[in-house]
């Protein structure tokens, strides 16, 4: 929120005193002087150097959020591995009536010790 706020302030700043297509102008050019100039010039360094920092933030930050992807798309592809690689080993456990008896007896003992954890716990 609050770097928003600094952006919008930077915005602000960066187009400040500048109408139209240029800088805001006397009713007689003739009449701008050496000071006027360094004045606008200083104005322009300034818009400059906002501009700078602001572009430097905006790549700093797409730099993070391109490690942050790169780091997600290789968590995801190591889940998948562990993911497939169980999927594989529930196949061999199922491909035999034993191995079918034996998981229903483990996933009742699971189901079973829960319960009774949930029921000491929470009753």
């Amino acid at each position: 929120m609050n770097s928003r706020r600094e952006h919008r302030s930077s915005r602000s700043a960066l187009f400040d005193g500048i109408e139209e297509g240029g800088i805001r102008a006397t009713l007689y050019p003739h009449d701008v002087t050496e000071q006027d100039n360094d004045r606008a010039l200083d104005g322009l360094h300034d818009r400059v150097n906002i501009l700078k920092r602001l572009t430097g933030d905006v790549h700093e930050e797409v730099e993070n959020h391109n490690r942050l992807l790169d780091r997600m798309g290789n968590d995801m592809d190591a889940s998948r591995g562990i993911l497939s690689g169980t999927v594989d080993r529930f196949k061999t456990v199922f491909k035999t009536k034993s191995s079918r008896r034996m998981c229903k007896l483990v996933s009742t003992f699971v189901v079973l010790f829960l319960v009774i954890y949930y029921l000491m716990k929470f009753v």
